[in-house]
């Protein structure tokens, strides 16, 4: 039996997806509430039940003999910001456990490509880098880096815990609609009249799961494998998607101290007023004054990992989205 925890989200669906279609037997763990329409009900095991509840993950993982934890908060804001760590964190720990104890061969942990944002990959293979508390940007960055850090200890420890940190996923299945998908959807539509331009790394969210699976099969424990493809900038991606929907770029490229004077609004209106997720983060914009360029290389040829390209993810992503009713 194999545990997939956060099976119904972006990524989680297409491995659920990529594991049913080689014939394993899949339980998944999600969030009571969690939206699970989509899912093949009739083909898995679907268990009820919040990651921060150890007993309940302690039930979800016995007789597990693999174990994918991609369950987290993704969002660069909550209103409280103490849920970063109770899900990111201690959600984390609960399952590496859980699992652990339940005597599971194999563990794979999603980390981010966000708090490799810290240091310039120029210093070390990013797959075995090390960082530091005092270098992430905003509650959600360090709940991840924490996350992390407790894992490698367990690897130090003998743990068969494997680790992978994909970077930005796009295409289609996002029903959550991630930040990655909120910008893009925003362009589409053209509701987008100016942008800050970035850099980042993009990736097919299936390409990711595939590139799990690989992990899980054949990953060794201490390495950071990065799941990545493409870097672009984001009017580069915004260039992309604009040839599949006839949208023009925006012409206003918005400066960074602009921005995130309004990140801090939106922010300060979100946690007073409205209780609604902001407009802008000033964990989004501070990430844009550091690198998310990533040479993907070493990890996807350890893995056997050839990602589509971006132009197929755009498209496919589109498409999607029309079939969803949003564009």
């Amino acid at each position: 039996m194999i545990l997939v925890t956060g099976g119904a989200g972006f990524l989680g669906s297409h491995l659920v997806a990529q594991l049913l279609d080689a014939g394993q037997s899949v339980r998944v763990l999600e969030r009571p509430g969690a939206g699970v329409a989509h899912l093949p009900l009739n083909q898995i095991e679907l268990i009820s039940a919040d990651i921060r509840d150890e007993y309940a993950v302690r039930k979800a993982t016995h007789d597990c003999e693999y174990v994918y934890h991609l369950a987290a908060d993704p969002n660069l804001w909550r209103r409280d910001r103490r849920e970063f760590d109770s899900i990111n964190r201690l959600g984390t720990l609960h399952v590496m456990r859980a699992a652990l104890e339940s005597g599971a061969k194999r563990i794979l942990y999603t980390s981010t490509e966000s708090i490799l944002t810290s240091r310039s990959p120029k210093g070390g293979a990013v797959e075995t880098l090390r960082f530091k508390a005092s270098d992430m940007l905003g509650p959600y960055c360090l709940s991840k880096f924490l996350a992390e850090e407790e894992v490698f200890k367990m690897v130090s420890e003998g743990a068969p815990i494997v680790v992978v940190s994909p970077t930005l996923p796009v295409g289609p299945g996002d029903r959550l609609q991630t930040p990655p998908t909120r910008l893009s959807l925003a362009f589409c539509r053209g509701e987008l009249p100016a942008f800050l331009d970035c850099q980042f790394n993009l990736i097919d969210a299936r390409d990711v799961a595939t590139g799990m699976i690989a992990a899980m099969e054949k990953g060794r424990p201490g390495i950071r494998y990065l799941l990545g493809a493409e870097n672009l900038l984001l009017s580069d991606w915004l260039r992309i998607l604009g040839r599949e929907t006839g949208q023009p770029l925006p012409r206003w490229r918005v400066p960074y101290l602009l921005a995130l004077l309004a990140a801090g609004i939106s922010e300060a209106w979100a946690d007073y007023v409205s209780g609604k997720m902001p407009l802008a983060t000033l964990t989004g914009v501070r990430l844009t004054r550091r690198s998310m360029f990533f040479d993907p290389s070493v990890s996807l040829h350890e893995l056997g990992l050839q990602p589509r390209s971006i132009h197929v993810a755009a498209h496919d992503a589109i498409t999607w989205y029309r079939s969803q009713g949003w564009l």
